[in-house]
């Protein structure tokens, strides 16, 4: 199953990109990230319609879509791997984790998601988010492969 990482926003260099290549060059397949961005100044509606419409673009037919949003379900991380090995093994072609803009996602996005996740209820920089993403899948596949990573 491919996995990519859909995210409104550019990465600058910095420790947080670095964190998040870290983890996804561990991931196999590799982890892809694409980034999305709407450059016109938009009411804050529209905008977030505008991110949804990106963000869905990178959602090919067939793929699982896990949308990260403050209102989502909170996972611990080997219930988060029996997600990832059912959609796996169930023929799921690729999943696609969809990191919102800054106004968090519009209507779309929740709609069309197979999953709402949070990563709880703190508020985290969209930066470091991806890296946190990113380490989620590597413990996952950790778990699935009985890797030692992982301790409870």
């Amino acid at each position: 199953m491919r996995l990519t990482l859909a995210a409104v926003g550019r990465a600058r260099p910095g420790p947080e990109t670095d964190l998040f290549r870290h983890y996804a060059r561990r991931l196999t397949p590799a982890l892809t990230l694409r980034e999305v961005e709407e450059r016109r100044p938009l009411p804050t509606d529209r905008l977030k319609a505008r991110e949804a419409e990106l963000l869905l673009g990178c959602v090919p037919a067939g793929a699982i879509a896990v949308a990260l949003d403050e209102h989502g379900r909170q996972l611990e991380s080997r219930a988060f791997a029996a997600r990832l090995q059912g959609w796996r093994d169930g023929g799921a072609p690729e999943l696609v984790l969809l990191i919102g803009g800054a106004d968090g996602h519009g209507a779309a996005v929740r709609d069309r998601a197979d999953l709402l996740l949070s990563l709880g209820a703190m508020t985290w920089p969209h930066m470091l988010v991806r890296a946190l993403v990113a380490e989620q899948l590597y413990r996952a596949q950790a778990i699935l492969a009985g890797h030692p990573y992982h301790r409870d």
